[in-house]
């Protein structure tokens, strides 16, 4: 069976690189701007064995880069997000047209973008990724992390080939994980006054608040500004002071499908890790994708 190789841009804790890995592809290359991110890549040399480069994509040329059968992009999606609706930042930016750049030179036999769904909106940014000469292209969207995890999380992929191809949504997994599956037995976390003050109603927004006894419950979307404030999204739990607490890093993890070895620091700053990178088992999909195409 071909093993074709891929380069993976934007990869922030490698999300969809992992995934990719799992479903039989030759990852080459993890390339991010964010020192965090490339400090946590290099922590984890038993997952990440391949080439961790630490460079801004607007600096780099095409030509100097290694050739690979797949581009993958997951640029960020704060653009694009209807978040940013409220903020008036929702107006694109161009490092779309730097990943753009490297799939119109490179020409690779397939490429592959992870973005939230917002992204549609924006007609210039769906015209590059989806109208280059040459490449039969899949808008599979949306795409929901519940089919494996017990997170809301819808995003948009794109899959763009050399030759025709068919891509079908996901199936929901046979066996989901639960939220009990992700909670950990003696959980370490923070309960600082801005936690309590918005539990007591004193912001704008109560947290969402996950019951795990509850059949089918799921976490809402592991976010990256988290990390800012854990207050927004907590889980409850009979042992918790407040009978309810905020999920811990490796809960968060977890959510996300990362591995039980993979590590995050005890910091803050790796819940945004977390919640920019793609889920392990949407990666794992869009390599199965490439797999099929390749063989």
């Amino acid at each position: 069976m071909y093993r074709p190789t891929a380069n993976g841009y934007f990869s922030g804790a490698a999300g969809m690189e992992l995934g990719l890995k799992e479903a039989g592809v030759d990852v080459l290359q993890s390339l991010d701007l964010d020192q965090d991110a490339i400090d946590c890549l290099k922590m984890n040399s038993g997952f990440i064995s391949h080439k961790i480069i630490h460079r801004d994509i607007k600096d780099i040329k095409v030509m100097d880069q290694s050739q690979s059968d797949i581009i993958v992009g997951t640029y960020p999606c704060t653009k694009y997000s209807t978040i940013a609706d409220i903020h008036g930042t929702r107006t694109g930016d161009d490092l779309f047209l730097h990943f753009f750049r490297h799939i119109a030179i490179r020409q690779p036999e397939m490429y592959i973008v992870e973005n939230v769904p917002g992204m549609k909106k924006f007609e210039v940014v769906m015209e590059a990724m989806t109208k280059l000469p040459g490449y039969y292209v899949n808008v599979i969207c949306p795409v929901s992390a519940l089919n494996w995890l017990p997170q809301r999380r819808d995003r948009l992929i794109i899959i763009g080939t050399k030759k025709p191809f068919f891509i079908s949504h996901p199936q929901p997994a046979l066996r989901r994980l639960r939220i009990k599956d992700i909670l950990e037995k003696d959980p370490v976390y923070e309960m600082t006054d801005s936690l309590i003050a918005r539990l007591n109603g004193k912001y704008r927004d109560k947290p969402i608040i996950v019951d795990p006894d509850q059949p089918g419950a799921y976490a809402p979307t592991c976010v990256a500004h988290y990390a800012k404030d854990l207050g927004t999204r907590m889980v409850k739990d009979s042992n918790a002071k407040h009978g309810v607490r905020p999920f811990t890093i490796r809960e968060y993890a977890r959510l996300q499908g990362f591995p039980e070895g993979f590590v995050f620091p005890d910091k803050r700053s790796s819940y945004k890790l977390i919640g920019n990178a793609v889920p392990i088992p949407m990666g794992m999909w869009a390599g199965m994708q490439a797999m099929r195409y390749f063989n």
